[in-house]
C-alpha cells in the first residue's frame, strides 16, 4: 500500500513539475499566445493607419503572433479609443493614442466616455510631425500673409477642413486662428481624404495635413502649399516657409502618437511590447515613412510617456480655452 501510495505521490510531483495537474489541465502558455488586436481610432489610408499598419506588420513577426488591425474611426478618435480602453487588460490589445485623443479630445468633448490619463497604460512613443498648410489654388491669395490680411476682412467667410474635430489637423488650425488673430469656420470630415477632395473640388479654402499626405497634390499642382508648422522647413517641401520665418512662431505645431494598452494590463507585459515596438521602429521601412511625413521619433517609454501626454493634455486644454473652439 506504501509502495503504490509513493508512486501516486510521485506521478503528482511529476505532474506538478510541468505545470499540470489532475482535472485542471495545462497552464496557459507565455504570452503572447495568441493574435493580438490594434485599434486604430481613424480611418483606413491616412498617414495614422499607415504608420498603424507598418508597425503591425513589422511587430507580427517579433511577436510570434498576428497583429489585426481594427479601424474605428468617429469623434476625433474617441470612439475607438474609448473601445480599446474597455477591453480586457490581458496584452492582446494595444491602442493607436494621438495627441487628439489623448491630450484635447477632453477639453473638446463634454461626454467623453474614457480618461486619457487614467484609462490607459502607456507603452512607447512613435512619432511627432509637423504639418503643411495648403490652400485651394484659385483662392484670393497665395501667400500666408495675404491669407490673414483677407481673413481679417472678411471674418467668418474663410473655412478650413479637418479630419475630424479634436484631431491634430484640427488642433494645429487652431493654435494657427490664435497666433494669427483669425476667425475661420471649422469643416470636419470623417478622414483626411474626403477632406482633401472637397478641398482640391474648391468646397472648403484652407486645410493642415501631413506632407506625405499632400505631396503629390501639391506636386501636380492641385493644391499649393503655404507654410509648415515645423521649427525648420521640411526636406520633401524645401521652398515652403516655417510659420516662424513668416513671423508667427506661436503657430507651431505637431501631432504626436502612440502606442497605448487597456489600464491594468501587467507591467511585464506592457515593458516586452514597448520593447519589441522599438525594434519594429528601428526598421528602415518605418524610419523612412515617419520622415517622409517630415517626422521624428518620439523616444518616449511607459512612465516619460504618461508625463507627456498629461504635459500635452494641459497644454491643449489652455489652446482649447483660449480659441473657443467647438465641436461643430
Amino acid at each position: 500500500m506504501d509502495g503504490a501510495r509513493r508512486q501516486v505521490l510521485k506521478g503528482v510531483g511529476s505532474l506538478a513539475a510541468v505545470g499540470v495537474m489532475p482535472g485542471v489541465g495545462a497552464q496557459e502558455a507565455p504570452w503572447p499566445n495568441r493574435a493580438m488586436t490594434y485599434i486604430i481610432p481613424f480611418t483606413p489610408g491616412g498617414i495614422t493607419d499607415q504608420s498603424g499598419r507598418l508597425l503591425a506588420k513589422l511587430l507580427s513577426p517579433r511577436l510570434g503572433q498576428s497583429v489585426v488591425v481594427e479601424n474605428r474611426p468617429g469623434a476625433g478618435g474617441s470612439v475607438g479609443v474609448e473601445y480599446g480602453a474597455r477591453r480586457p487588460p490581458d496584452g492582446y490589445t494595444m491602442i493607436y493614442g494621438t495627441s487628439g485623443t489623448h491630450a484635447a479630445n477632453l477639453a473638446l468633448y463634454k461626454n467623453l466616455k474614457y480618461d486619457p490619463l487614467k484609462d490607459f497604460e502607456a507603452v512607447i512613443g512613435m512619432s511627432v510631425t509637423p504639418l503643411l498648410l495648403v490652400i485651394n489654388p484659385n483662392r484670393p491669395f497665395g501667400t500666408v500673409p495675404e491669407l490673414i490680411a483677407y481673413a481679417k476682412a472678411n471674418p467668418g467667410k474663410l473655412n478650413f477642413a479637418t479630419s475630424g474635430a479634436g484631431t491634430g489637423v484640427h488642433l494645429t488650425a487652431e493654435v494657427f486662428q490664435v497666433a494669427t488673430g483669425t476667425k475661420m469656420v471649422h469643416v470636419p470630415y470623417k478622414g483626411s481624404a474626403p477632406a482633401l477632395t472637397d478641398l482640391v473640388a474648391g468646397q472648403v479654402d484652407l486645410m493642415f495635413d501631413y506632407a506625405s499626405v499632400v505631396l503629390p497634390m501639391v506636386q501636380s499642382g492641385k493644391l499649393k502649399a503655404l507654410a509648415t508648422t515645423a521649427k525648420k522647413r521640411l526636406e520633401v517641401f524645401p521652398n515652403v516657409p516655417t510659420v516662424a520665418e513668416l513671423g508667427f512662431p506661436n503657430a507651431e505645431s505637431s501631432a504626436w502618437s502612440g502606442v497605448f494598452m487597456p489600464a491594468r494590463t501587467p507591467p511585464d507585459i506592457v515593458r516586452r511590447l514597448g520593447d519589441l515596438c522599438a525594434e519594429a521602429m528601428a526598421e528602415p521601412e518605418f524610419k523612412q515613412l515617419i520622415a517622409r511625413s517630415g517626422g521624428v521619433p518620439l523616444e518616449l517609454r511607459e512612465a516619460k510617456l504618461a508625463a507627456f501626454v498629461k504635459s500635452e493634455f494641459d497644454r491643449w486644454s489652455e489652446v482649447i480655452r483660449v480659441s473657443g473652439a467647438k465641436l461643430d
